[in-house]
């Protein structure tokens, strides 16, 4: 199975939003953002391979 690594161009858009969004923030609230993200992700993770489990 080939994966695809980059980012499509929708999300490239988003990401420069977010860049955007963030720049204003300071360490603290940057650090919050960081910790929430990693979560998000973890979550995800766990779904996917929920979901592998199922099929």
């Amino acid at each position: 199975m080939d994966i695809p690594m980059e980012l499509n161009l929708e999300q490239k858009f988003n990401l420069k939003l977010y860049e955007q969004q963030i720049k204003g923030l300071n360490q603290e609230e940057s650090q919050k953002l960081l910790l929430e993200v990693l979560r998000q992700l973890m979550v995800k993770d766990n779904m996917i391979k929920h979901l592998l489990k199922q099929a």
